[in-house]
């Protein structure tokens, strides 16, 4: 179907932006297809408004016109050395201590080991991590389809919205801030298109 075809390619790309470097086999194509000019006409979610500032944004970050390149930006934002503004594991805003592999990540697991998926997980860190859940989604929707409607109430809308806003809010780089921009209208998009009720959680971030 078009819809699941649609979610697979959009959460595939930015699963892939927030998960491996810029500079990465993974990302290099991506960003590539990112300086096209007519790559907004081809995502289905969000206004048209709103993706041209998307691609403003992101076309600054790889023009090399900014002081912090987008792999120093990647560093600083998902990797440190120092605390990171905008955490990209579920737990953070879903535990009350704010800790990596907590209950949330414990429910998840769960739910992944419950119904025989493998975490897609090679570097030994939370499930839970953005990029790993966006291109876990991406699967389902390809290979798995009566799943994937579970995963985004449950378990990633939950908090993704929460989190593309700070990384909005904090990126101090445009590449990131256009990704999170375009991140929370996709999460809208497939929210509105699937008539999906989103479980309600305390955030604590």
């Amino acid at each position: 179907m078009k819809q699941e075809l649609d979610i697979a390619v959009t959460a595939k790309l930015l699963g892939a932006l927030l998960y491996y470097p810029p500079s990465s086999e993974e990302v290099t194509p991506l960003l590539t297809f990112l300086k096209t000019e007519g790559w907004i006409r081809q995502w289905p979610y969000g206004s048209p408004e709103v993706l041209a500032e998307s691609a403003s944004l992101i076309a600054q970050g790889v023009n090399g016109s900014c002081t912090e390149s987008v792999d120093e930006a990647f560093q600083r934002l998902f990797i440190g050395p120092y605390a990171l503004d905008a955490p990209p594991w579920g737990s953070v805003y879903l535990d009350k201590e704010s800790v990596l592999f907590g209950e949330s990540t414990l429910s998840f697991r769960w739910w992944l080991d419950s119904n025989g998926i493998d975490p897609l997980n090679q570097n030994n860190e939370p499930e839970d991590h953005m990029g790993l859940m966006l291109m876990m989604t991406a699967w389902l929707a390809e290979q798995w389809p009566i799943l994937l409607d579970e995963l985004l109430e449950f378990h990633l809308l939950t908090w993704a919205p929460r989190y593309f806003e700070l990384l909005k809010n904090t990126a101090n780089h445009p590449f990131y801030q256009g990704v999170a921009k375009l991140g929370l209208v996709t999460l809208k998009g497939w929210q509105e298109q699937r008539d999906l009720v989103i479980t309600k959680q305390q955030l604590y971030r």
